[in-house]
C-alpha cells in the first residue's frame, strides 16, 4: 500500500508541475517589445527583497545535503564542500531567472501600467512596502498557520459530523 501511495503522489506532483507549466508557457513564449521586458525587469529589481533566488538555491542545496547525507553520514563535509561549490557555480543564473519573471509580468501587463507599477515602486511608499514585503508575507504565514491550525480539527470534526448523519461510521 505504501508504494502504491507513493506511485500516487509522485503522480498528482507530476500533474501539478506540468499543469503549472501550461500556465506559465504561454506566458513566456508571447513576444514582448524590448522596452516592456526592461520595464518588467526593473520591477522585479526593484522588489526583489527576499533574495528569492539565492533563497532557493540554499533551500535546493539543504535539500540535497539531507539526501545525500541521511544515505552516507560518513561524507557530510565532503558533500557539503561540493555544495558550495556547485552553489558557486549558480551564483551568476540569477539574472536567468529574474528575466523570466520579467517576462511573465510582460506578458501580462502593458507598458503603460508597467510604467505605473515601477513609478509607485520608485516612490517612497513603493520603496517601503517593497522592503516590508518579506516581513509581511512571513507574519501573514504565520497567520494563516494559526488559521490552518485551528480550523482543520474543526473541519475534521464537522465532517465525520456530516458522515455520520448518513449513517457512515468512521
Amino acid at each position: 500500500m505504501t508504494g502504491v501511495m507513493m506511485r500516487v503522489k509522485a503522480l498528482v506532483a507530476v500533474m501539478l508541475s506540468l499543469s503549472m507549466m501550461a500556465m506559465v508557457v504561454p506566458a513566456m513564449a508571447q513576444e514582448v517589445p524590448p522596452e516592456q521586458l526592461a520595464l518588467a525587469r526593473k520591477y522585479i529589481d526593484l522588489t526583489d527583497r527576499a533574495s528569492i533566488f539565492e533563497i532557493t538555491m540554499v533551500e535546493i542545496g539543504i535539500g540535497t545535503m539531507r539526501q545525500i547525507v541521511q544515505q552516507n553520514p560518513e561524507i557530510s563535509e565532503q558533500t557539503d564542500a561540493a555544495i558550495g561549490k556547485i552553489l558557486e557555480e549558480y551564483r551568476d543564473r540569477k539574472g536567468e531567472l529574474l528575466n523570466q519573471f520579467a517576462r511573465v509580468y510582460a506578458a501580462r501587463f502593458s507598458i503603460e501600467e508597467l510604467q505605473e507599477i515601477v513609478a509607485f515602486y520608485e516612490s517612497e511608499t513603493g520603496q517601503k512596502l517593497a522592503k516590508a514585503n518579506t516581513e509581511v508575507n512571513a507574519d501573514l504565514q504565520n497567520v494563516m498557520q494559526v488559521f490552518t491550525n485551528n480550523v482543520r480539527p474543526e473541519f475534521f470534526a464537522k465532517v465525520r459530523a456530516e458522515l455520520r448523519g448518513q449513517g457512515i461510521q468512521l
